[in-house]
C-alpha cells in the first residue's frame, strides 16, 4: 500500500478540517480555538498529547524507545488580512468568520495535512517501526519568536529526534506537485528599526540644526552599496526599506527620523552575519560624523535560512516518487520568504518541501499574504502522503545522515528572528 492509498480514506476529513480552521483563524499567540481543535483530533486517535505552554501542541505516536523518531511539523497562526469573498475567479468555498484575520499563507492546509498524516499513520500503527511526533507550532508569522523559545527546548529535552519534515504550500506550483530542494529552500533574514536623533530647526537656518534626514540619506546610500562591497557575487542577499518617517512641515527640520526594513539571504552564517555587522558600523559611524545618535528599537540576530539536508532531501524525493509517482515532483526556485522551520533544521537533519496549490481553473494562484490567496484543496492529499512517505522511510531505512549541530547554543538559536 502506498501512502497515497493510506491517506485516501481521510481526504474528506482533511478538507473538513481545513475549512473549519480557515473559518476560525487566529493571530500569532492567540491560537486558543485552533489548538483546542487540534488537541481534540489528536486525542480521538489515542495519541500521547504534550501541550507546551506558549509553544504549541505535540501529538506522539509510538512508545518511548521503540526505534527511531521522526518529527512532522505544521504552523498554526493566521494573518491580519481582510479576506476577499472571492479568489482570483470564483466565490470561496469557505470564508473567515473573524473579520480582519485570514489564513492568507496556507497554515490552515498545513494543519489539515498534518492531522491527515496523523490519522493515516495511527490507522497503520502496527506498521510504524518507531515514533512520530506531530508538532503544531504557534506564532510562526512572528518568526517563531517567543514560541520556539518554549517549543524547541521542550522537544530536545523529551525526544531523541532523528529527522524532521515540514511542507509549505506554494501559490506558483501546480496542485498535485511537490518540490524538494537541496540546500537553501527559503531565506534567512533579519529586521531593523532605527531612529536617528538629530536637532531640529527652521528651514531658513539649516546651519543651526543637525538634520537626521541628511544623516539618513548618507546611511541609505552606503547600505545600497554595501551589498556589492561585502557580499560575494554568487551569494543572494537583499536589503530593503519599508518605512521612513520624519517631520511634518516642509520648512521645519525634524528632531528625529525613523527607518525600518529587512535583509534577506540564503547564507545567514556568511553573507547575513557580515552584512549585519557592517550595517551597524555604517549607521554608528555616519551618525557620529553627522552629530547624530542612533537608537536601535529593533536589530535582530539574523534568522537562519531554511537549509535542507542533502541526504534528507534525496530520501524525500525517493519516498515521494515511489509513493506518488515520478510525475509528482516539480522544479522551482528557492523562495525569498522566511520560515521558522529554519531553526528545526539547525537541530536535526530534515527537509522542508513545497506543496503546490495552484489551479487556475479553481481560481487558486494568488500570492501569499494577499486577500485573494486560496488553494486547491485536492493538493492536500498528495501533500499529506508525502509527509507520511518521508516519515516511514526514515523509520524503516534508518539512514545515517551524518548530521552535526553547529549552533552556538539553544538560547542563541531561538533568539533569532525577523
Amino acid at each position: 500500500m502506498t501512502t497515497i492509498d493510506m491517506l485516501r480514506p481521510f481526504e474528506q476529513q482533511m478538507i473538513a478540517d481545513r475549512r473549519w480552521l480557515h473559518e476560525h483563524p487566529e493571530l500569532s499567540g492567540q491560537e486558543t480555538q485552533t489548538l483546542g481543535y487540534i488537541v481534540s483530533a489528536l486525542e480521538a486517535l489515542g495519541l500521547g498529547i504534550h501541550i507546551v505552554p506558549d509553544g504549541g501542541v505535540i501529538g506522539v505516536l509510538g512508545e518511548s524507545g521503540a526505534g527511531p523518531c521522526v518529527l512532522l511539523r505544521a504552523d498554526c497562526d493566521a494573518l491580519p488580512v481582510q479576506e476577499s469573498p472571492t479568489n482570483l475567479q470564483y466565490p470561496r468555498c469557505c470564508v473567515s468568520k473573524n473579520p480582519g484575520v485570514m489564513h492568507a499563507c496556507g497554515h490552515d492546509a498545513h494543519m489539515a495535512m498534518l492531522l491527515g498524516a496523523a490519522r493515516a499513520l495511527a490507522a497503520h500503527a502496527q506498521e510504524v517501526p518507531g515514533r512520530v511526533l506531530f508538532v503544531f507550532e504557534r506564532g510562526e508569522e512572528k518568526g517563531g519568536k517567543g514560541f520556539l523559545e518554549h517549543l524547541l527546548p521542550y522537544i530536545d529535552a523529551h525526544f531523541a529526534v532523528d529527522a524532521c519534515y515540514a511542507t509549505h504550500v506554494r501559490w506558483d506550483i501546480p496542485a498535485g506537485k511537490t518540490a524538494v530542494l537541496d540546500g537553501a529552500a527559503m531565506a534567512g533574514a533579519f529586521g531593523f528599526d532605527v531612529t536617528i536623533h538629530g536637532r531640529g530647526g527652521h528651514g531658513s537656518r539649516p546651519d543651526l540644526a543637525v538634520s537626521p534626514i541628511d544623516c539618513f540619506s548618507a546611511i541609505h546610500q552606503q547600505l545600497l552599496a554595501l551589498r556589492m562591497r561585502v557580499v560575494a557575487p554568487e551569494k543572494v542577499l537583499t536589503y530593503s526599506l519599508g518605512l521612513v518617517q520624519a517631520g511634518e512641515q516642509g520648512n521645519v527640520i525634524p528632531d528625529t527620523l525613523r527607518f525600518a526594513g529587512t535583509v534577506r539571504t540564503y547564507d545567514t552564517a556568511g553573507a547575513g552575519e557580515r552584512f549585519a555587522q557592517e550595517m551597524r558600523c555604517i549607521i554608528d559611524s555616519t551618525c557620529a560624523s553627522h552629530g547624530c545618535e542612533a537608537e536601535y528599537t529593533h536589530f535582530s540576530k539574523p534568522l537562519y535560512e531554511v537549509h535542507n539536508h542533502p541526504a534528507a532531501a534525496a530520501l524525500a524525493r525517493q519516498a515521494i516518487t515511489r509513493n506518488l509517482g515520478m510525475l509528482s515532483l516539480a522544479a522551482c526556485a528557492p523562495w525569498m520568504a522566511s520560515e521558522s522551520m529554519s531553526a528545526y533544521l539547525q537541530l536535526w537533519p530534515g527537509v522542508l518541501t513545497f506543496t503546490g496549490v495552484q489551479n487556475e481553473c479553481k481560481g487558486a494562484g494568488a500570492n501569499h499574504h494577499t486577500p485573494a490567496f486560496d488553494l486547491d484543496e485536492a493538493a492536500m492529499l498528495p501533500g499529506a502522503a508525502a509527509a507520511c512517505a518521508f516519515a516511514l522511510d526514515v523509520l524503516t531505512k534508518r539512514p545515517d545522515f551524518g548530521f552535526q549541530r553547529r549552533i552556538v547554543s539553544m538560547q542563541d538559536l531561538v533568539s533569532r528572528s525577523i
